[in-house]
């Protein structure tokens, strides 16, 4: 086998087991059993499991960069934040033990600590842009303060929702992702005008059923 096609294969069954049985429960040993190759060939590819780590977080990184990318040249609508949240809770889900056990490693590694809080201001921007952008699109009505806060909020149940399904014992990812998109759209509903607010009702019925 090719070595990028060993490496590639290395990271995609690191990033599935750190998923399923978590990262601090998982060694090298426990990888390169796991896909049949000696411990010297995974680390002839990586110098141990932090820089395995570290390359998945820089797939992650990517993958979420273009999830908060703003819709091209016009204001945001409910249909872009319902594809956007999408898009992110996917993301956050294929690298959910980033977020399951992101005390545990960011505590350990300054570098990622560093990178991980740039995602969030990046994700804290873009969640007031876009909600500013419904404000001046006539989409919302709230004060500049009212604003802020619901883009905070927003970011913080986005970025920690998964967790939360996950302790509470949900098991289909589906519907984990389908009932946190609804509980952030519904962050909105207060603030929507009448015509706007049906029209999310509409969204979420269609979308529930």
């Amino acid at each position: 086998m090719a070595p990028r096609q060993t490496r590639q294969r290395i990271l995609d069954g690191s990033l599935s087991l750190f998923n399923t049985r978590g990262e601090p429960n998982v060694t090298t040993n426990h990888i390169a059993d796991e896909l049949e190759i000696s411990p010297g060939n995974l680390y002839y590819h990586f110098r141990n499991k932090d820089d395995i780590i570290e390359q998945l977080f820089s797939r992650y990184e990517a993958r979420m960069d273009d999830a908060l990318a703003a819709p091209d040249g016009r204001l945001p609508g409910l249909e872009d934040i319902w594809l956007q949240l999408h898009l992110v809770f996917e993301c956050i889900w294929d690298h959910r033990f980033l977020y399951r056990d992101l005390v545990e490693i960011l505590s350990r590694n300054r570098r990622l600590r560093i990178r991980f809080a740039r995602i969030l201001k990046r994700a804290d921007d873009r969640a007031r842009l876009v909600i500013r952008g419904m404000s001046q699109a006539g989409i919302i009505r709230a004060s500049a303060a009212e604003l802020d806060s619901a883009a905070t909020n927003i970011l913080v149940l986005s970025t920690f929702w998964l967790n939360y399904a996950a302790i509470r014992g949900d098991k289909d990812e589906h519907a984990a992702i389908r009932d946190g998109i609804v509980q952030v759209m519904m962050l909105l509903a207060p603030f929507l005008r009448d015509a706007e607010r049906v029209h999310l009702n509409n969204l979420t019925q269609a979308y529930l059923d």
